[in-house]
């Protein structure tokens, strides 16, 4: 199949139009953050650093960990920003820039997110490493997509769609992490869960300004959502895109997050530089 310059958008250089990369400066195994300045902050962990670039708040930083190679890559806040992320990564690895084809042998990416999240049960600390198991998309990305759910994840997202009773118009999707991956994360000093990816930070999340949230109790009502030892940990806004268009693209992703915020207990962190330093050499020795 040939990708025409409309679908395939690559700039002068022959890039990947957002993310400004070739496909050589990008590793197999790859950290997404929302922060641009997370980048540094991880990369200042690496042995070596082969590659550094910026192309609006896309940052990346390529190289080498107790001989590892990683890349680090920075998308923004929000789905929007993570169908450019997925779609641009897969297509380093898996179509030929020059010629405009999709390669024959394929190349799965390993894609780990470190990000921040709102905790949404009480009995779960600040700072707590929050490691999702699904991801309960409140945004429409995937809707745009084929994706292949399981009969297990289908009839999950109709319990919890069931037990929200959501105004009309809000059509979640859910979706798993991959496991493999998931569990490399897990320890004791990990909460697994479902993440809750939300389309916004105040209304999709239930918070109220000046302008009312039309689901201002939703934490509480996702919080105390059970099926069987299942529970909604925590609230963030991109897992749910990078899982769905991870698994149809064929790479393995999950999400692990620290938890800045305790929203049942009404608690915001006021500082966790150093949290999240553990938290990043916790990630990088694992994966």
């Amino acid at each position: 199949m040939h990708f025409p310059a409309t679908e395939l958008v690559l700039n002068e250089r022959n890039e990947v139009y957002h993310l400004a990369l070739h496909p050589n400066q990008l590793a197999h195994k790859v950290i997404l953050v929302g922060d641009q300045d997370r980048v540094a902050l991880i990369s200042a962990f690496f042995d070596t650093i082969e590659h550094q670039s910026q192309h609006r708040e896309f940052v990346c930083h390529t190289g080498t960990y107790q001989g590892k190679r990683i890349s680090v890559l920075s998308t923004g806040i929000g789905t929007d920003n993570i169908d450019i992320c997925m779609q641009e990564l897969d297509a380093l690895v898996n179509i030929d820039l020059e010629q405009r084809t999709e390669k024959t042998n394929k190349t799965q990416l390993e894609i780990v997110r470190i990000g921040t999240c709102g905790i949404l049960q009480t009995g779960i600390p600040l700072h707590a490493y929050m490691l999702s198991s699904h991801a309960y998309g409140f945004d429409n990305v995937a809707h745009f997509y084929p994706i292949d759910y399981t009969e297990q994840e289908t009839q999950l997202r109709a319990n919890i769609d069931q037990h929200l009773n959501l105004p009309y118009g809000i059509t979640p999707y859910l979706i798993s992490a991959d496991a493999d991956l998931t569990q490399r994360l897990s320890s004791s000093e990990t909460y697994t869960g479902i993440t809750i990816t939300s389309s916004g930070f105040y209304g999709p999340q239930g918070r109220s300004l000046r302008l009312e949230s039309k689901i201002k109790d939703i934490h509480v009502k996702l919080g105390s959502f059970r099926q069987e030892e299942t529970k909604i940990v925590n609230f963030e806004m991109e897992s749910s895109a990078i899982f769905a268009l991870g698994r149809q693209l064929g790479h393995s992703c999950t999400t692990i997050c620290l938890g800045v915020a305790n929203r049942p207990n009404m608690e915001f962190s006021t500082g966790c530089e150093r949290e999240m330093n553990a938290l990043i050499s916790y990630v990088l020795d694992r994966i």
